[in-house]
């Protein structure tokens, strides 16, 4: 896989070298005021997957999000994108699956006091997938892409969506 899958983010590496870590070597974002994340969308066809949050989650609850995680260890992009796969949805990303990887951003959400360092990416997959939530989330929905606009999402969810799937986001009108 190309396209800096194989790299750990830099934001990673210089978090890791400031940041304290707990006790299994994850950085520990608690208290820190810069947190590097993983946001991965799910394609099929002409659908994304989205996924509400639940009340046990830590921020952004009962929001619309995708497939998110803590960059929080010193692994390649790839491996925390199979990881995060297979604990919120219970599904293996497949060796050939094709992945886009965007241009990573930063912003500050004053509200809980934190800069996230977004690591958007989009995996296409072939076939249909039904996923099994866990803990994290509460529902699932197939959606068009410009439909995202309707939906109570994390902040910056569709800044995310077009570092990877920039033109459909546009909605067109019926008939045309």
């Amino acid at each position: 896989m190309a396209n800096g899958l194989d790299d750990v983010p830099r934001a990673v590496n210089e978090l890791a070298a400031t940041l304290p870590h707990l006790p299994d070597g994850r950085i520990d974002y608690r208290q820190a005021p810069r947190a590097a994340v993983l946001t991965c969308f799910v394609k099929h066809g002409d659908k994304l997957l989205l996924l509400r949050r639940s009340d046990q989650v830590g921020t952004y609850r009962g929001q619309w999000n995708t497939v998110a995680g803590y960059l929080d260890e010193l692994k390649p992009l790839v491996n925390k994108i199979r990881e995060e796969l297979r604990e919120e949805l219970g599904v293996t990303l497949a060796e050939d699956a094709h992945v886009t990887v965007g241009i990573p951003y930063e912003f500050r959400d004053d509200a809980i006091n934190r800069t996230w360092i977004v690591h958007p990416v989009l995996v296409t997959v072939d076939q249909p997938l039904t996923p099994r939530l866990n803990w994290e989330h509460t529902e699932y929905a197939w959606i068009s892409p410009a439909d995202l606009v309707h939906f109570d999402t994390v902040p910056r969810l569709a800044e995310s969506l077009r570092r990877v799937l920039p033109a459909p986001l546009e909605r067109s009108e019926p008939g045309g």
